[in-house]
This record gives structure tokens, sequence and C-alpha cells, in this order.
């Protein structure tokens, strides 16, 4: 079942691998392709249906729409680099996936889910500027900020996988060809590695950890002076509304990156650990299914466009 692509010394290197998967119990493989490739049509649907809405209806061309337009697409691209792998695993047990294809698999994931990660502060700046400084907000978040603060957050989820995979296609692998995971996620190969990972690890950590410790800490100070300036405002109609607007973001915020520091940052963290796993499913599979839920049916001018759309 193995490729083989070459020796060196006594190790045979291997470009083959097999995904553990969720699970090996046969029995559960009919449920949970069922279960999963729900999960999977309703995110798609929901992602997508709210990326047309936004830019279709000219009521939601403002700039936090237009932040959680692309923050719908990210989630797209999230759940597509994994579920489709993970439900071809169910439904076909070997799981085979060449290392090319892995590679490939997870420089999508981290590239949308890097750039969804500065989506979420850009989203945090523009409600800090919308509550504490309105009557400039329409000057302040100009068209052009917008567009540049869309551009990094692209550019940098670009650049993070490169240098992830870059580090990847130095290593060598011999031992065994299984990924004790249900997606190609880069910490389980580096355990499969003959070459010594320990500083493609730590580089991973150094990178992971302070993308998420920078970024949480600039929405955590954003969050913290809107709170401060809803706590001062006179109207309780006012306090109401901004409070309101501000509780998606941080449900979902505290949702995406409790689970990211769970699994990169937290020192008990480690592959092949069935935690890391229920970790995973939850930022690559649950949170992208939240998001339109957790943006839209709660959201009246959203509503708003729906209905529309359908008229």
């Amino acid at each position: 079942m193995l490729k083989k692509c070459h020796n060196e010394g006594n190790r045979t290197l291997q470009i083959k691998f097999v995904l553990r998967g969720i699970t090996d119990r046969p029995e559960l493989q009919i449920p949970l392709f069922l279960v999963f490739f729900s999960i999977y049509v309703i995110t798609m649907a929901g992602n997508l249906g709210l990326f047309f809405l936004i830019w279709k209806d000219p009521h939601l061309h403002t700039p936090m729409y237009f932040f959680l337009g692309n923050l719908a697409f990210t989630d797209f691209c999230t759940t597509s680099s994994v579920t489709p792998k993970m439900l071809m695993k169910f439904s076909n047990k070997n799981g085979m996936i060449s290392l090319g294809e892995c590679s490939n698999l997870y420089y999508y994931f981290c590239f949308s889910a890097t750039t969804e990660v500065f989506l979420l502060v850009a989203m945090a700046y523009d409600r800090y500027v919308a509550i504490c400084n309105p009557l400039h907000y329409a000057v302040v978040m100009s068209k052009r900020l917008c567009t540049v603060l869309i551009s990094m957050s692209y550019i940098i989820g670009f650049l993070n996988p490169a240098i992830l995979i870059g580090l990847l296609s130095r290593l060598t692998f011999c031992r065994s060809n299984i990924i004790d995971h249900f997606y190609c996620e880069i910490l389980p190969l580096y355990t499969l590695s003959c070459t010594d990972p320990s500083l493609h690890a730590l580089v991973t950590f150094i990178i992971a950890s302070s993308i998420q410790i920078n970024t949480s800490v600039a929405i955590v100070v954003s969050y913290a002076r809107v709170l401060f300036a809803v706590l001062n405002m006179k109207s309780k109609k006012g306090r109401k509304k901004a409070s309101f607007t501000c509780s998606g973001h941080l449900l979902f915020v505290s949702l995406f990156y409790g689970t990211l520091l769970f699994m990169y940052v937290s020192p008990g963290s480690g592959p092949g650990k069935i935690q890391d796993k229920m970790y995973s499913l939850f930022y690559t599979v649950l949170i992208p299914l939240l998001n339109p839920i957790i943006y839209s049916l709660r959201n009246k001018e959203v509503l708003g466009a729906l209905k529309r759309i359908i008229k």
C-alpha cells in the first residue's frame, strides 16, 4: 500500500500517508458520514449565502458587513479544506493521501484560518470606532482603510502557511505512515519524521503563539474600550444596541480563539491526543457552521436584506 520514493541510508522515505480519521469503529462510519455531510451542506449554504447577500444588497455595503462577507468566505475555505477528505475517509476506509496533497490541504486550511484571525481584529477595530468614535466613523473607516485591512489579512494568510510548508518540505519521513488525525495537521506530521523536527515544532509554536496572542490582545483591548464606552452611555437604548452588536462578535471570537489557543499554545496539547481532535473539529467544522447563525439570525439588517432578495 505504501509508495516509496528513495532510500537514505537504511531509511525508506514514504510519500503516502493514511489519515486515521476521527474513529476506527466501523459501526460509526455511516452515522458520522451523514452527520458531517449535513453539517457541511448547511455550512456551505450558510456562508456562501451570507457572502452573496452582502454582495448583492446595497444596504449591507458598509465596513462591518464588508468584513463579515470576507469572514464568511474564509469560513467556507476552512471547512472545504478539511471536511471533504474527512467524508471520503468515512466512505473509503484506507484514507490514503500523498505528501503533496497533504501539504496543499494544510496550506489552504492555514491560509483561511490565519486570514480569519486578522479579519476578526479588523472587525473588533471597526466596532471600537463605531461605538467609541461614532461621529468620525465614516471618515476613519474609509473604503481605502477597509481595503488595506482586508488586503493585509490575506497577505499574512498567504505568507504564514508558506513558511510552515517550507519547513515541512525539509523533513524526511521513514516512520509509521499513519497520521493520527482526520485532516493533514502539521503537528502529527512532525511526529512521523525521521529527521529531528524539534526546531520545526519550535518555529511553528512561535509563529502560532505570536499571531494568536498579539491578535487576541488587540481584540481584547478594542472590546475593553468598547465596554468602557458602553457602560458610560447615558441612554439605556444605546447601551442595549451597542451590547447586542458586539455580543455576536465576542461569542465568535471566544469560541475561535479558545480552541486555537488550546490546540497550538496550550502546554498540554500534543499530537495524537483525542482532545486535540475535538478542538480541531470545533474550529474546522463547527465554528464555520455557527458563523452564519451568530451573525445572520440575530441581525435585523441581514434578515431584512434576505426578505428583500426573496421578494
